[in-house]
């Protein structure tokens, strides 16, 4: 594992450590993408899934601007996690003409459960290359990944 560099003031170099996070990412997403199996949630349908079952019930809309996506493009993701049988959309009873969405008991259960293709392709690589220190920092850099992608 490489080391953070830090100049001479004793501070870390953010920048390098933004490009290394910023390359690193993009690496995993392309490789997760190439890897995914047919039937298996895609990365934006497990995003929508967990935001939801963090936030409550929710608009489509809300979703979006927390992507920082269109309105639009988080509605086709919307459609496929409604045809998998994921959300459900309600009538909101303040405001007739939005939809909150939720999630189903299905929904619920690809949330928690975990287990995707990918998960246990993610769970074995773990496994089999990385030591319980290594699993560690990784686990607590998740929640740390997350909020440094809220907030760009």
């Amino acid at each position: 594992m490489s080391e953070v560099k830090e100049p001479a003031g004793g501070q870390p170099d953010i920048h390098a450590t933004a490009v290394r996070l910023r390359v690193s990412i993009g690496a995993f997403k392309r490789r997760a993408h190439e890897a995914r199996t047919e039937g298996d949630l895609t990365g934006p349908q497990l995003t929508v899934l967990s935001r939801i079952d963090r936030l409550g019930p929710v608009t489509t809309a809300e979703l979006a601007r927390r992507e920082q996506i269109t309105p639009q493009a988080m509605g086709v993701t919307v459609a496929s996690l409604e045809q998998r049988g994921l959300v459900a959309r309600s009538a909101d009873v303040s405001d007739g003409r939005r939809s909150i969405l939720s999630l189903t008991p299905s929904g619920q259960e690809a949330v928690h459960s975990g287990r995707s293709a990918m998960s246990d392709k993610i769970a074995a690589a773990l496994a089999e290359s990385f030591t319980r220190d290594e699993i560690e920092i990784l686990d607590a850099a998740a929640p740390l990944i997350e909020r440094l992608s809220d907030l760009l």
